[in-house]
Order: C-alpha cells, then structure tokens, then sequence
C-alpha cells in the first residue's frame, strides 16, 4: 500500500492539534483537544494517541497509509534522540515520545522544536519557498526563531539554537523570565508591549489606554495607529529593538529572507516598515539588499503545517 500521508502534532501548553496531510502540506482533517497538561505526561501522551487514531478514522485512512509523524513541541528537547528534556509548559522531564508513538503505531516518527518546526513549514511551503538560507523569527507572548541554512535547519549542539529571544540587546534593561536582563523577547514580545505600555499608566501617564479595562500588546497597537503619544512611544521602542534582533540575525546568518510570524507580526506594515528600516541602517548594504524581511504565509497553521513538514522533510 501506498504511503501517500503524513499524520502532524502541534503539542502545545493549552492544546494539541493534529491533523492528517497529503505529502504536499495541504490539510485533508484535523482535530483538537485540551493538553490538561496537569494530569501528567502518561495521560497527555495517551492523549495525543487518541487524536491520532480519531484523526485517521475520521478521514477514513489506516495507519499502513502513512508515511511519518510529525511533532513539533516546546523545548528544551534533543530532536536526534525524540527526547522532551524539561519544557515549563508541559510535565515533561525526559520523556522518550518517539519512541512512545512509534511503538503504538510503528509509524517512523520526528521530534522538532515548534520553532524550528514552523521554520520548516515556511521554507517548504509559505514565505521561504525557494530560498536556501532564510531565518524564520516568530514574535508572540514570547520571541522564539529557526534558521535553514543551505536547505538544512540548523538545530546547532543540543538541538536548541536559534533562542534569538534571549539574546542581549540592552545589558541593564529588565529582567527576562529566564534570568538574564534586557533580552530581546522582554523587550519586543507582545507581553513586553504590554508591560510597558501598563507600567507607564500606573506611573500616571495620559493617555487613551485608560479606557480599556485591560490593555494588551493588541490595544496598545490600536490606540498607536489612532495616534495616542504614549502608545506610539511604547510600539516604537518594541519595534526598535525587534528591528535590532533581526538586523543581529541577518549579520550572523546572511539570509535571503527573514520571515516573521506570530501573533504580533499581524499588525502589518507598521511593524515591518520599521525593522525594514532598522535593518537598513544597522546592517552591511550587501547584506541587507540581498535580505528581504517579509510576513509569514502560514499564520495560525504555523505549528501543524510545521510539524507535518518536519516529517515529510525529514522521510525523503
């Protein structure tokens, strides 16, 4: 029998998704469910179990149909052993999941870290299409990023390269929730808009903010294009520094393109105007003319068409 599928796991804090592809990335069924990540690692792992085999019933195909699984999770993980090493979202410590779902379905299965696995899926089939060397930087609740480099992710020594978020941009500024200070995801995230934009309203600042009962990265950006002082300054600041991120990436790593993602890259072309010209001024011209910094394509598909590109990537 033909193995023409690919069965995908976006493993997240909140939920698990899965879907069933064809070997083009294209979605024939998906399914999600609750991680409930507090029962514990043998009932989350039984969990995504079920969904597999919900998912292959549902779009009528057997397991002998298909050609790989795809994970993509939260790291720290080690990719090349299938590991979950210890990811604070998850009650993972050490968890062998390729080896669990591989002798539940004797499916060749692949582990990646969901950044580097929504990387894959934009190099194969969104905005990095065509390239060979592209950076691909998701801005969110946090900053988390992958790289191809001559078609190939890099993953680095551990598996865990590419943690742009959490390198220093501003030495004395605030701590990061990973201990360091002044790292890029405390300064340019969605939670570190936010942050600022609150920290500035409890220190007696004027502004249209006031009226929203919780203020969020995302009315921080509405009140911005309204032209509120405060949230101008805020959205500029975050930006600035996003810029200086991606201006440092494309200097150590010489793309073609950088793709940005994630929640916060849906605010369009405020956000991209300005790294645009932060790049432009901060990087060598012969690498910022032959970079383009463009929005990701997969947007809320990001993490599933992700984890089914790493398997069908990884099964040639």
């Amino acid at each position: 029998m033909e193995k023409n599928y690919i069965v995908a796991i976006d493993l997240g804090g909140t939920k698990i998704a899965c879907a069933l592809t064809d070997l083009e990335g294209n979605i024939i069924k998906e399914n999600t469910v609750p991680t409930d990540a507090h029962e514990g690692e043998i009932k989350v792992l039984e969990r995504i179990v079920s969904i597999i085999e919900k998912t292959l019933e549902d779009s009528k195909k057997s397991a002998s149909e298909v050609k790989a699984i795809g994970i993509g999770s939260p790291g720290p993980l080690d990719a090349n052993k299938g590991v979950i090493l210890d990811t604070p979202n998850l009650p993972f410590k050490h968890v062998e999941i390729v080896k669990y779902i591989e002798n539940k379905f004797n499916i060749k299965t692949y582990l990646e870290n969901d950044a580097n696995a929504a990387t894959i899926g934009e190099y194969l089939f969104g905005s990095g299409k065509g390239t060979k060397n592209m950076v691909y930087i998701t801005v969110s609740t946090g900053i988390g990023a992958g790289a191809i480099i001559d078609g190939k992710i890099y993953r680095g020594a551990t598996c865990n390269a590419l943690e742009i978020g959490h390198t220093s941009i501003l030495p004395d500024g605030p701590k990061c929730n990973c201990g360091n200070y002044g790292c890029l995801e405390v300064l340019a995230s969605g939670t570190a808009i936010a942050r600022e934009a609150n920290k500035a309203l409890q220190e007696g600042a004027e502004s249209s903010l006031r009226n929203y009962e919780k203020v969020t990265s995302y009315e921080v950006f509405k009140e911005a294009e309204a032209g509120d002082k405060l949230a101008c300054e805020v959205v500029d600041n975050a930006l600035k520094y996003l810029g200086v991120g991606v201006a440092n990436a494309i200097t150590a790593f010489d793309p073609e393109k950088v793709v940005i993602g994630g929640g916060v890259s849906m605010v369009g072309d405020v956000l991209f105007n300005k790294v645009r010209q932060v790049v432009k001024e901060r990087c060598f011209k012969v690498l910022s003319d032959n970079c383009e910094v463009v929005p990701a394509s997969l947007k809320t598909k990001a993490g599933i068409i992700g984890a089914a590109a790493v398997a069908i990537i990884e099964s040639r």
